[in-house]
């Protein structure tokens, strides 16, 4: 057997893991996100009553395009936690907090969000139970339960030349960033941990993964 065949026979034994891996991803991401639907809707008619109280004349769910898979744009579905005029508060407010807005630019998170609705906007951000409905984008196939962070159009460039790599991979709910610190890690560092994921990841790092984030979830740690 010559070295070319060797290599042919390796390369083609590691696409097939791959696929492989691909597979049992998918189907665990259906079944593991149809049953946490079903098993957390009374919840989820809950927050969507306390929500509609709240905010009686606009919608339960912020709806917002994120890069997917492959570069292709979807739909992010998440639980409204912010003001119904929340872009032109960050407007006004970045003309007299200019140094928390260039905050602000490097990470797109504030710890104190003049936009965040008080009372249930803040508790549904700090247990990250404003994601719940991305249950409904890793059913459809836009997401993944694991995976890196979904990002906006605007965040693209500072992946630089690791965008390419990105896009390989569906995003997920959680990942080795909201395990690692979350927003209390530099923009830079979250980059190299999506990059870290798309280049190791596994369907048993995947479960550990999910496992901390229900350990981080119920601490609260670094949530905002």
């Amino acid at each position: 057997m010559d070295i070319t065949t060797t290599n042919f026979e390796s390369y083609f034994n590691l696409k097939k893991s791959i696929r492989k891996q691909q597979l049992l991803k998918r189907i665990f991401d259906i079944l593991f996100g149809s049953v946490s639907l079903f098993l957390l809707s009374p919840l989820f008619l809950v927050l969507m009553l306390i929500i509609k109280m709240k905010n009686f004349d606009y919608p339960v769910f912020f709806v917002h395009r994120r890069v997917g898979r492959g570069g292709q744009y979807f739909k992010c579905i998440k639980f409204r936690t912010m003001v119904p005029e929340a872009e032109k508060i960050l407007e006004d407010w970045k003309i007299s907090n200019p140094s928390l807005y260039k905050e602000f630019l490097g990470g797109f998170k504030l710890e104190h969000d003049p936009r965040v609705v008080r009372g249930i906007g803040t508790i549904l951000r700090k247990t990250s139970l404003d994601e719940l409905p991305q249950l409904i984008n890793v059913i459809m196939g836009d997401m993944s339960l694991v995976g890196p962070r979904p990002i906006v159009k605007k965040e693209i460039e500072k992946y630089s030349g690791y965008f390419d790599s990105l896009i390989t991979v569906r995003p997920g709910i959680t990942g080795i960033w909201q395990v690692s610190g979350r927003s209390d890690v530099s923009y830079e560092e979250r980059v190299m941990m999506d990059i870290e994921y798309v280049n190791s990841n596994t369907f048993l790092k995947d479960i550990g993964i999910i496992i901390r984030t229900l350990y981080i979830v119920i601490k609260k740690t670094g949530a905002y």
